[in-house]
């Protein structure tokens, strides 16, 4: 278990609901991954991230589905492509990542708390 932390740390946090609009290959990256892009509300609009969930994913099974992502990390080159959010999962028993979604539709947008 990592280090205890406040609320307040925790607020600073900035995980939101989206939805995929686009996911395309990424032969260029290092670990097979999908270059996707993501509809965070109006608010915050559309975002741009790779995700490393091959194992688990087709791409047109990624297109419509709702998921969370950090917002508010600093955006970083990965190969060609600009990730600007940081998509959450969970590893499944051999470390493949699983997707962090909402069980049931919610507005593009919502924050986590």
């Amino acid at each position: 278990m990592s280090d205890t932390i406040t609320y307040s740390d925790f607020e600073r946090v900035d995980i939101r609901v989206g939805t995929i609009t686009q996911a395309m290959d990424f032969p260029e990256a290092r670990k097979p991954a999908y270059r996707l892009i993501v509809d965070f509300g109006p608010e915050i609009g559309l975002k741009k991230t790779s995700a490393q969930i091959t194992v688990h994913y087709k791409l047109d099974e990624l297109v419509g589905r709702q998921v969370a992502g950090v917002v508010n990390f600093p955006a970083k080159q990965i190969g060609k492509w600009m990730s600007e959010v940081l998509v959450l999962g969970f590893p499944d028993e051999k470390g493949a990542v699983v997707l962090v979604q909402p069980s049931t539709g919610v507005p593009n947008g919502g924050k986590l708390f």
